[in-house]
């Protein structure tokens, strides 16, 4: 092995290792200077992620494009160093992260700050956390980690240790009319057939553990054959760039 790619593997190793004690968690994501190459990394939470893709712009707003993907997307500490070197104040990180049902996100843009870490044979040396460069940015419905649209549309409710632990899930019209609800989850893993909410669209549920309310979101239900159709922060169908909010 050449003495470039062990300094790489070395450099890319550390990286990791430093970047985990200082991760954000999605959809936050932080960018690092690693003296010629620039580090992108997170935190996962979520369970119905589909796929990943870093992109790289040297605008914090446009002329964004995918420079690589990961191919665990589920493991709860991520990164991407990217092949090309560091061209300071000309380059702009985010992920484009899509969901199970066709729901999908951008995570604001980052610009790495001052190199953040020194690598010699002796030292290693920390700089100050990479900069922030805030910009204006597109938000998109987040699903749920515990209650979001599988596969088919059906409904998943991902819910941890529902052996031991008492959960409730109680689901509404998004007028807030009752529907149903399920007194005790008995699986950690539960499908809900898409036929019990009667129709497609937006519905709010509220998770309960131990009758004290744990989560209070809302899951979409596509038409039957669609996917999931681009929604605002709020859950709303966004059609020709507005908002289709009752």
């Amino acid at each position: 092995m050449s003495m470039f790619r062990r300094f790489a593997l070395i450099l890319i190793v550390l990286a990791f290792a430093f970047s985990a004690m200082a991760q954000d968690t999605l959809p936050k994501i932080t960018v690092t200077q690693l003296g010629r190459k620039a580090l992108v990394s997170w935190k996962n939470h979520y369970s119905n992620i589909t796929s990943i893709n870093i992109q790289r712009s040297d605008d914090s707003l446009r002329n964004f494009r995918s420079i690589g993907s990961v191919l665990n997307v589920l493991a709860t500490t991520n990164g991407f160093v990217d092949p090309k070197e560091f061209l300071p104040n000309l380059q702009y990180y985010r992920l484009f992260i899509t969901f199970e049902g066709g729901t999908y996100l951008f995570t604001a843009s980052h610009r790495p700050g001052p190199d953040t870490m020194r690598v010699s044979v002796t030292e290693i040396v920390s700089a100050p956390k990479a900069e922030t460069q805030p910009v204006v940015v597109q938000k998109w419905f987040i699903p749920s980690p515990h209650v979001y649209t599988g596969k088919d549309n059906n409904i998943i409710i991902s819910l941890p240790d529902t052996k031991t632990k008492n959960y409730t899930v109680k689901f509404f019209e998004d007028d807030n009319t009752f529907l149903f609800e399920i007194k005790k989850v008995a699986e950690d893993y539960l499908t809900l057939d898409k036929v019990n909410f009667l129709h497609s669209g937006l519905f709010r549920f509220e998770v309960y553990e131990n009758k004290k309310l744990i989560e209070k979101h809302k899951v979409y239900i596509p038409k039957d054959g669609q996917a999931t159709p681009l929604l605002d922060a709020d859950g709303y169908e966004v059609r020709n760039g507005k908002s289709n909010r009752r």
